[in-house]
Parts: C-alpha cells; sequence; structure tokens
C-alpha cells in the first residue's frame, strides 16, 4: 500500500466543507502488537507470531520491525528465519487476542458506537450530526487512538480512515500506516485516489486485476472514468455499478447476505496423529461448531468432513445429508458414521463443516427431532458460558477436552467464553 496522498494526510488536514458519515478502524498488526503490549521485552523487535513451533509452518502475523524484512502473513517460518536471523517467533494467543478485541470495543464504544464489527482487527462506527463535520469527525479519531492507549495498552496502535461512505473509509484506513488517519471528501473525488495503484482497493484480488489490465485499465484514473455500463460490463452486472459508486462517494448498501456454513478445522499436534487421535479432534471440532451453530441460531441440513494425510496418502472428504439439527449428540452421532468411512493413514489436518444451514426462522421442524436433547445442549451451553469452557460436555468428549484450542479466523471473532 501506498503512503497516505498528502491532502489527506492528518499532519495537513484542510478543513473543509465536506462531511464525512464513516469512520473505519484499523488495528495495525494486531496479533503481533497484542504479543509486543503483552511482553514489553518484545517492543521495537521483529515478531512474528505463529500457529506452532516448526519451521514447515505459515506466519499469521508479523510486527513492522519484521515486515521491514519481508516478512508478512503467510510466509514460512523456516524462509522468516532466513530473512531475518534476528526474528522473535511466539506461538499465538488466542485468548490474548479475543479479550484484547473486547477491550478494545469497549473503548470505542465509550466515544462513539460501533455500527458494525467486520474483523478481529477492524470495525466502523457511522458519524451523525455534528460528528460529521470535519474538525469534529478529527478530534473523535483523535480521542478514539488516544482512549484504546489509555484503556487497553499504548503499543496497540491504529489506522482510522475517514470517508463519505463505507467502502471509502476503509480504503482511507489503509493509506497510512501504522498510526495513520486519513480523511477522504466527497469533493476531492475521485481524482485523490488517482495515486492509488488497482490492487490497493479492497475487491481488486489478481484475478480481478487481470481482467481490468485485459480491458487495458491499468490506473485508478482509468478505472474512475468507466461509465456504468463499462464497469457492469467488466464485474459482471450490478456489482460493478455499486463498486462505481462507491468510489464516487455514494452510499449504496450492499444486499443483506446470510450465513452459508459453519466449521472448524485443526492442524494435528505430532502427538494426536494417529486414527484415534485424530478422531478424538473431530468429535471436539464438531461440538465446537454446534456450540457456533446454537449461539448464531443456525441449524444444520448437512455436514462435511475431510482429512488430510501424511506420507503421500491421498486427501479425503465426504458428506451426508442431516435432519435439521443444531444439538451436540445428534450431530457427534453423525460426524461418527462419516469417520467410519475414513481410509487408514496418518492424518495431518482434520475439519469438519455444517452446510447448508439455515437461520432459526427459516427452521422445518420435524417429527424425529428429540427436544431434550436440543434443550439438554441449551443448558450446558448456559452452564459453560456462565462457570467457563468445557464446566459442562458429553462424556465422549472427556479426552478431547484439551485438543484443537480456540483459533481466530480474522472474520470469526469468538466470545470470551470460547476462548481457552
Amino acid at each position: 500500500m501506498r503512503a497516505c496522498l498528502p491532502a489527506g494526510r492528518d499532519d495537513s488536514v484542510d478543513i473543509m466543507d465536506d462531511a464525512v458519515n464513516w469512520l473505519f478502524l484499523d488495528l495495525n498488526a494486531y496479533f503481533a502488537s497484542v504479543e509486543q503490549q503483552v511482553q514489553p521485552a518484545l517492543r521495537g523487535k521483529p515478531v512474528a507470531v505463529i500457529p506452532m513451533m516448526a519451521d514447515n509452518t505459515c506466519c499469521i502475523a508479523a510486527s513492522y520491525e519484521a515486515k521491514a524484512y519481508g516478512i508478512k502473513t503467510g510466509t514460512r517460518v523456516g524462509d522468516a528465519k532466513k530473512l531475518c536471523p534476528g526474528l522473535h517467533l511466539v506461538v499465538a494467543g488466542h485468548a490474548f487476542y479475543v479479550r484484547y478485541h473486547h477491550m478494545i470495543v469497549e473503548a470505542v464504544e465509550s466515544c462513539v458506537p460501533v455500527a458494525s464489527v467486520l474483523s478481529i482487527d477492524e470495525m466502523i462506527c457511522r458519524l451523525t450530526g455534528s460528528q460529521r463535520e470535519i474538525p469534529n469527525a478529527v478530534a473523535l479519531a483523535r480521542k478514539i487512538k488516544q482512549t484504546i492507549a489509555a484503556r487497553v495498552g499504548d503499543y496497540l496502535r491504529c489506522s482510522i480512515g475517514l470517508g463519505p461512505n463505507r467502502y471509502l473509509s476503509k480504503v482511507a484506513s489503509d493509506m497510512q500506516k501504522p498510526d495513520g488517519l486519513t480523511i477522504l471528501r466527497l469533493g476531492e473525488l475521485p481524482r485523490i485516489l488517482y495515486g492509488l495503484e488497482l490492487n490497493d482497493l479492497p475487491g481488486i484480488g489478481p484475478r480481478m486485476e487481470a481482467r481490468l489490465h485485459q480491458k487495458r485499465i491499468f490506473t485508478m484514473e482509468q478505472l474512475c472514468r468507466l461509465s456504468v455500463s463499462q464497469m457492469r460490463d467488466i464485474w459482471g452486472g450490478i456489482v460493478g455499478e455499486r463498486f462505481r459508486a462507491w468510489l464516487h462517494g455514494e452510499e449504496v448498501d450492499e444486499p443483506e447476505t446470510h450465513r452459508s456454513s459453519v466449521g472448524h478445522s485443526h492442524v494435528l499436534p505430532p502427538e494426536m496423529r494417529t486414527m484415534h487421535g485424530a478422531f478424538q479432534v473431530v468429535k471436539k471440532l464438531t461440538s465446537k461448531a454446534a456450540v457456533r451453530l446454537r449461539r448464531i441460531g443456525y441449524w444444520a441440513k448437512g455436514m462435511s468432513l475431510s482429512v488430510q494425510f501424511l506420507g503421500g496418502s491421498e486427501d479425503w472428504s465426504d458428506k451426508t445429508k442431516l435432519m435439521e439439527a443444531q444439538d451436540t449428540p445428534t450431530l457427534l452421532k453423525a460426524v461418527e458414521k462419516l469417520w467410519a468411512q475414513v481410509p487408514a493413514g496418518k492424518p495431518l489436518w482434520v475439519g469438519v463443516t455444517f452446510f447448508p444451514i439455515v437461520p432459526v426462522d427459516q427452521h422445518t421442524p420435524s417429527l424425529f427431532e428429540n427436544p431434550k436433547q436440543e434443550k439438554l445442549s441449551l443448558v450446558m451451553d448456559q452452564i459453560n458460558e456462565k462457570y467457563g469452557r468445557d464446566t459442562a460436555y458429553f462424556g465422549e468428549l472427556h479426552d478431547a477436552r484439551e485438543q484443537a484450542p480456540t483459533r481466530i479466523a480474522f472474520t470469526q471473532i469468538p466470545d470470551i467464553s470460547e476462548v481457552d
């Protein structure tokens, strides 16, 4: 990402009449910054957060000091150590990341309501009334930064973008890192975007960039000058029209979408790379996914089980239909039947996914449902939420309690009660 354009820099704020509607907050190098906050000895040093101490795994986060050596998310640990011999490797402390996330949300909420938490390190706030005036929006952004530092930790920096719509506030937040504050004013659009690269825009990945190049679109200026029909042609429909409106500062909401699946996966530690050990992990993953189903109010109509093997064995996957269910015993029985079909081998990775899933208002009750099992699962959820994870659990999960600890996907933030 390029440095922020001069017209949008916080240190050269030019008060204009244009108002902004959205404030987008992006926590900088979040996992690594939390580790540096928790462990002061790591501050100012190159840090990579990894899932386990093994050279064949990948970095899941890097501090800015590590990024200076070319280390980024997805860099193989063995390669990262070569790039930076002094690299500090830290096994991910997901419980810390969840706790700090919730503290940060509370800190932001004390300044302005959070409209939506988009991921573990991103949130967006709608500005109203006088908050929309540039001087007030800038003051609010600075207050948020100060509040996070005072209440949560002074090593947790964020970049904030202010813009006329949600999309451009996200773009603005990416334009100056770390600790940036950038304004995209309606009166400066789209000219203020011309200094960006096409792939600086969220939603333009390698495939879309290649498609734009095929249409001889190589610069932001060329993109912004396209007509509605040209954008529809490139994107294949309404998405292109919506994208063009965003770039020109218009408020166009995306249609509401429903979740299509819930699942968990886990790379097996060496001691669990047996068929018995892998099945214990599979049962734990199934139980965790069932809890998530109930928490978000969805029912599963089917499930899949996938296994990756070591030693050249082919990967395996199968699926089964379900009578709509969300209770743990029913889902454990279903995964047990699937597991009986798994070929012998040395498993490396296992994954369980419920799909399709339907929200409770679309759930079709069945004569074969067991309301006692459903009620029991819900009561156990309440006990675990109040007294701590795994206070109550089904007996067949006893040997799997310590397996598959909670991991964080950037778009799925566990409740504090879910973390280890």
